[in-house]
């Protein structure tokens, strides 16, 4: 695995790199964060990255398609977001992780990302392109680290929001194995993007639906999406380090969860949404 996976930007900001498609073991995609994406093993785990010509036919999206991002692309001065509404074309840069899993959310969860594009569509019509609210940096938010988690157990729910990880994670145990809560589905690209080092801890920003189903979760989450009730401020969205639920990580014991820089303890005055139903 390569070392460092972090540079500064122009502004001084750290910004991730992804590590060298080489570099990636072949097991890095049997973690139960790419579960979901099982359909795609032969896109994930090819030894060598796909043309984005050939990726668009592989995944096949229906009324939209995957374009290489270049200079004679680029030139038509549409913003990202407004060129897949009004032309059907996800600019996607050839060989990219990151570009590559957003295809891959596209191709499972279409639903979702079309919510997600007609919203910042919406804003950017009616605000130009070069001003961002705090709904946009919501829905981005979502789009790069989104994860839609169901509950049918409010007493976890209840434990989640008082960031009360031992009870959520732990004393909760039985919960994630029986389904009591459950990640419904994986959105963010960039979670995944991460996931590509398997000694990085990650947190998902996450919807949380009321509910047994993960179809459904994931339906009611675009349907609330579209319709603006949802994603309106990145308050709405509750933290939640992923390598606490049981099975996702090689090293759970006591210590692990009392590490309080990922296991992070609740802000005060923060509060989170109701459930969605």
């Amino acid at each position: 695995m390569t070392g460092p996976v972090a540079v500064a930007d122009s502004g001084g900001r750290r910004r991730f790199i992804a590590p060298a498609r080489d570099a990636v073991a072949a097991g890095c995609f049997d973690h139960p964060l790419f579960e979901p994406y099982g359909a795609f093993r032969d896109v994930l785990r090819a030894p060598d990255w796909l043309a984005v010509d050939h990726l668009d036919a592989r995944l096949a999206l229906p009324g939209r398609r995957l374009v290489e991002q270049d200079a004679a692309l680029l030139a038509d001065g549409l913003h990202y977001e407004t060129r897949i509404a009004e032309r059907g074309c996800i600019a996607t840069r050839a060989r990219s992780w990151h570009d590559q899993f957003n295809a891959l959310v596209w191709a499972r969860y279409p639903a979702i990302k079309h919510a997600l594009n007609a919203r910042q569509c919406r804003h950017i019509a009616a605000q130009g392109p070069a001003v961002r609210n705090r709904a946009q940096a919501a829905l981005t938010q979502f789009d790069e680290t989104g994860v839609i988690v169901r509950v049918r157990d409010p007493a976890l729910l209840d434990a989640w929001d008082r960031h009360d990880w031992a009870a959520l994670f732990v004393e909760g145990e039985r919960g994630w194995r029986t389904g009591a809560i459950a990640v419904a589905g994986v959105i963010g690209h960039a979670l995944m993007e991460q996931a590509l080092l398997p000694e990085r801890v990650l947190v998902g920003k996450c919807v949380v639906v009321q509910g047994g189903d993960d179809a459904q979760a994931v339906a009611h989450t675009a349907a609330m999406i579209a319709n603006g009730r949802l994603l309106g401020d990145p308050s709405e969205l509750r933290p939640l380090p992923l390598m606490g639920i049981p099975g996702w990580h090689a090293r759970q014991d006591l210590a692990f969860y009392r590490q309080a820089d990922y296991f992070r303890p609740l802000r005060q005055g923060r509060r989170y949404p109701a459930l969605e139903m």
